[in-house]
């Protein structure tokens, strides 16, 4: 049964490779994986030239494909390291033949490998796993050695952009955010119900938001 699994998965794989490149670091080691760089040519994948998306943990892309469709101005990357749940975000952008978007599959911290610095315009954490216990809050993707990385490739001016149903990795990411040389803006602590306009709701957001949860959104960028 796994076997069949896995090679329909690796058959699905194939039929998004066109959208989809595939990490396959077998260094564990983050500080010194990334020092080989193998920075992807996005101008070349995507045939042109145009303001960086990069959305961490983009889940099964109902997000991703809908601002990528919403806003064909920009190249959208959207990065997950699950390759169940990336191959389903792929197929998604290609029924919907969104043709501004590429997924990447790896772990946040490989990016750098990848990605070049000064390269995005703008970041989008949607709700991230909040790793409830405290011993493993260097895990979510709002900690201080997340925010380095995503300072090293920004553009000047780029910003961060969060949501998340949970009220204490918001006040974790308030702080770690503060703390690291960010500023923050447009913070709101019930998204559903400010005036807010232009909210782009993911599945989560929409199950959590029909239960009558507050949802956090805030945005972040980095101090002159």
């Amino acid at each position: 049964m796994r076997m069949r699994k896995k090679k329909h998965l690796e058959e699905r794989l194939s039929a998004v490779s066109d959208i989809l490149f595939i990490s396959n670091i077998e260094d564990r080691n983050f500080n010194t994986a990334v020092k080989a760089a193998e920075y992807i040519d996005f101008n070349a994948w995507f045939k042109r030239s145009a303001p960086i998306v990069l959305e961490i943990g983009c889940g099964k892309g109902g997000f991703a494909a809908e601002y990528a469709g919403l806003h064909p101005e920009v190249n959208y990357i959207a990065v997950e390291k699950d390759s169940n749940v990336i191959v389903s975000a792929c197929e998604t952008a290609k029924e919907k033949g969104i043709s501004n978007i590429r997924f990447i599959k790896c772990s946040a911290e490989y990016l750098p490998k990848y990605i070049m610095s000064n390269s995005a315009e703008l970041i989008i954490l949607n709700f991230s796993c909040p790793f409830h216990k405290n011993k493993y809050a260097a895990h979510r993707l709002t900690h201080e050695r997340f925010l380095n990385i995503y300072r090293g490739i920004m553009k000047k001016g780029a910003e961060i952009h969060q949501k998340t149903d949970n009220m204490k990795l918001f006040e974790f990411s308030v702080e770690s955010f503060s703390q690291n040389g960010f500023a923050l803006k447009n913070v709101s602590l019930d998204l559903h119900g400010s005036d807010f306009e232009g909210n782009i709701e993911t599945e989560y957001e929409h199950k959590f938001a029909s239960q009558g949860l507050p949802i956090y959104r805030l945005e972040a960028y980095i101090k002159d």
